[in-house]
C-alpha cells in the first residue's frame, strides 16, 4: 500500500468522523415531544386564566353596583301672602260662626251701661304695633313675613319659578325644535282677546295642537317660562307656533315644563349646590341652566351659574 493511498483513508476516516459529530449535535437541538406538550399546556393554561380573570371581572359588576350619591329631595314648602296686602303684620282672620253673637248690635241699654261703666273707671292700653311710621316703643308684632305669591304658610325658599333660568343655543329652528321635541316642552300662548290657552307640541317631528282653559292649566300645576326680551329664539317659538296654525299677535308666548323634566332639574341643582357646599335649597337665590348636546345624539342641561343667599331667620 502507498504512502498516498493510506492518507486519502486518513482523511476520508476524519470527514466521516466530521459528518457524524454535526448530525448528533444537529439531533441534540430539536424540540422533543416533551418540550412541545409542556409549552402547549402552559398555553392552553394561560388562556384559561385570561378567560376565568374576564368572567370574574363581568360576575363582578352585575353583583356590585355602584350608584352615584343620591339627592335628598326636599318639599318645597313656599310661603305666600296671596291677595293679601304687604305689611308689617298679619291681616286679621274673618270671625268664625261661634264669635257672631259677639258683633251683633248691642241695643240702646246695653250701650248705655256699657258708657257708664268707661266713664267711671278708665283704663288706657296702647298695644304696639309695628308699620312704616316710626314708633318709640319696640314693635312686638310678628310682621309679615310672607313674600308674593300664593297663598300659604311655607319655609323661606325662593321658588323655583323665580330662581330658575333656563337658556338654549341653537344655529338654526330646526335644531332649537329638535331640543323641545327631546324634553317634551310644550309652547303655548294665552292672551290677545282669546279665552283659550292654544298649545304646540312634537315640534321636532311635526306641530300638533290643542286648546284648554286656563283652569285646566292651573290643575296641572305645571312650570312655565317666558322671554324676558326679544331675541332670535323667541322668533323661532313665534314662527314654530305659526306653523301649527296658532295665532301668536298680541299674545303671550309660555313654555311649558313637564313634571319629569322639573324634577330632573331640582337633582341637577341640588347636585351642583352640594358641590359647591350649599345642602338646602334655602340657600340658593338663582339657578341657570344651559341646554347641551350630549355625544349620544341627545340633549341635557348643566348648571353653569348659580347664586346663593342667606336665608332669613
Amino acid at each position: 500500500m502507498s504512502t498516498a493511498s493510506v492518507s486519502d483513508s486518513a482523511e476520508s476516516a476524519s470527514k466521516d468522523e466530521q459528518l457524524k459529530r454535526k448530525a448528533k449535535g444537529t439531533t441534540s437541538l430539536r424540540a422533543q415531544k416533551v418540550d412541545v406538550v409542556a409549552s402547549m399546556l402552559m398555553a392552553g393554561l394561560v388562556v384559561i386564566g385570561l378567560l376565568v380573570l374576564l368572567l370574574f371581572f363581568v360576575w363582578l359588576t352585575q353583583t356590585f353596583t355602584w350608584k352615584a350619591g343620591e339627592i335628598k329631595i326636599e318639599q318645597e314648602r313656599v310661603a305666600g301672602r296671596g291677595d293679601h296686602a304687604e305689611g308689617f303684620e298679619r291681616d286679621i282672620e274673618p270671625p268664625g260662626m261661634e264669635e257672631i253673637l259677639d258683633l251683633t248690635e248691642p241695643t240702646l241699654a246695653e250701650t248705655l251701661e256699657a258708657v257708664t261703666e268707661s266713664a267711671s273707671s278708665v283704663a288706657a292700653s296702647v298695644e304696639a304695633i309695628d308699620s312704616n311710621s316710626v314708633t318709640t316703643t319696640g314693635g312686638s308684632g310678628r310682621g309679615d313675613s310672607r313674600p308674593p305669591g300664593p297663598l300659604g304658610e311655607g319655609d323661606d325658599i325662593i321658588p323655583r319659578y323665580e330662581r330658575w333660568e333656563l337658556k338654549f343655543q341653537a344655529k338654526g329652528l330646526r335644531p332649537y325644535a329638535s331640543q323641545l321635541g327631546y324634553y317634551q316642552i310644550e309652547l303655548g300662548c294665552v292672551g290677545g282677546g282669546i279665552a283659550t290657552v292654544d298649545y304646540a307640541f312634537n315640534l321636532d317631528k311635526g306641530p300638533q295642537t290643542r286648546s284648554g282653559s286656563s283652569a285646566d292649566e292651573n290643575k296641572q300645576a305645571r312650570l312655565f317660562f317666558m322671554w324676558r326680551q326679544e331675541n332670535q329664539l323667541m322668533q323661532f317659538d313665534r314662527q314654530l307656533l305659526s306653523e301649527a296654525g296658532v295665532q301668536t299677535q298680541g299674545r303671550q308666548i309660555l313654555k311649558f315644563i313637564p313634571k319629569d323634566l322639573e324634577q330632573k332639574l331640582y337633582e341637577i341643582e341640588m347636585k351642583h349646590a352640594q358641590s359647591q357646599g350649599h345642602d338646602s335649597v334655602k340657600e340658593i337665590a338663582k339657578t341657570i341652566f344651559e341646554s347641551r348636546a350630549t355625544p349620544t345624539g341627545g340633549y341635557e342641561f348643566v348648571v353653569i351659574e348659580q347664586r346663593y343667599r342667606i336665608p332669613r331667620s
